[in-house]
């Protein structure tokens, strides 16, 4: 395992939803309808890593109504 992969960060769906003002219930819905960010389950607990949720947020930002976002990704 490399040392990126031991210093991996977890939210709990508790956290992401504080973090996107949003209620649990929304984020277990999100989930259940395969929406939102990849996630863990282990042991019945469902986690995001912050790699994926900040992925996520990228693919959802627009500069307008009409048009998505042109962000380069830093490397």
């Amino acid at each position: 395992m490399t040392p990126e992969q031991l210093n991996a960060q977890h939210l709990t769906q508790r956290e992401l939803a504080k973090r996107w003002n949003k209620a649990v219930s929304t984020i277990e819905r999100y989930r259940s309808d395969g929406k939102g960010p990849r996630y863990l389950k282990i042991g019945g607990k469902c986690l995001y890593r912050l790699e994926d949720i900040l992925e996520y947020e990228h693919n959802c930002l627009y500069d307008s109504p009409f048009a998505k976002a042109e962000l380069e990704v830093a490397a």
